[in-house]
């Protein structure tokens, strides 16, 4: 159990918000533009939370060491830019766990890998981020996850100590990242996790399969 937390911070994409549906249709327009059939969105829902190197990388079999990637991964930015408010959802159990928090006085925020220009219309979208205290995007400080630069901006706006934060998410360089910045971490299992993925190995201090089970890691205060 944590205790004396004030602050619970999460990823996005696969931890509060369902965005593999967008995700996976920014990449299969780009199949279909190319006359190539479509793909099931099982295929490209546990490489959801890898972003464009995921979706590419499934719907094409290319990886960033292609010389044709970075072409790709604008068109594909440009494609998802145009519907990622359409079919992308808050997970289950989200809403009331958000709810839970602010009854507890604990403040809650966003740290995601996700360029602020996805990040910000998204998130101004979707009313259950107006109560969010920092969001924080992929560009919002020099380096991205798994680097704890992110968190600890987190934190800074907040004006908490990074011990007294928890990061929430489905990835490990989320994990990677929280532990790195001094903060307690919990893998969401229920999120993207990525093809053949052992949680267990991530090294994060707890696990939750739900969003709701993450109340009974907090101590009361």
């Amino acid at each position: 159990m944590f205790r004396h937390i004030r602050a619970v911070l999460f990823d996005l994409d696969g931890t509060l918000i369902d965005s593999a549906p967008d995700l996976g249709a920014a990449a299969d327009k780009m199949r279909t533009d190319r006359g190539l059939p479509p793909l099931p969105l099982a295929q490209y829902r546990p490489l959801a939370g890898a972003g464009a190197r995921g979706m590419l990388g499934e719907a094409f079999g290319i990886s960033p060491d292609h010389p044709g990637f970075a072409a790709l991964r604008e068109e594909f930015f440009m494609n998802y830019g145009a519907c990622l408010t359409q079919r992308t959802t808050i997970f289950a159990q989200v809403p009331e766990l958000i709810d839970q928090l602010l009854c507890r006085n604990m403040a809650w925020g966003v740290v995601t890998n996700k360029m602020a220009r996805f990040t910000e219309p998204l998130t101004r979208s979707i009313p259950l981020f107006v109560t969010a205290a920092a969001i924080i995007s992929g560009d919002t400080t020099p380096h991205a996850k798994p680097h704890p630069a992110p968190l600890l901006e987190a934190a800074a706006r907040l004006k908490l100590s990074p011990e007294q934060c928890i990061y929430v998410g489905d990835d490990e360089r989320d994990i990677a990242a929280g532990l790195a910045a001094g903060m307690g971490t919990v893998a969401a299992t229920y999120g993207y996790l990525g093809v053949n993925t052992t949680v267990q190995n991530w090294g994060a201090h707890a696990a939750i399969k739900f969003p709701s089970e993450l109340l009974q890691l907090l101590a009361p205060a």
